[in-house]
């Protein structure tokens, strides 16, 4: 399964490895590729519950405008 996790707030690498980061820490996440220029993430796993991924980034301080 794959969700494409579009996302305000990130200005800088730091916001990416952030959201990067809080992602993989998930169990059910398998993989996660995060654009600054893109404004999304790429995220690849197994069950993946689109409010868990948005609570996650969101926890992080940013905003999630779209998942699909």
């Amino acid at each position: 399964m794959k969700k494409t996790i579009m996302i305000e707030g990130m200005s800088c690498h730091h916001c990416t490895m952030a959201v990067e980061n809080a992602l993989k820490g998930l169990n059910e996440v398998l993989k996660v590729e995060v654009s600054l220029e893109e404004k999304k993430a790429v995220v690849e796993g197994e069950n993946l519950i689109d409010d868990k991924l948005r609570e996650t980034i969101e926890e992080e301080g940013y905003k999630v405008v779209k998942i699909n």
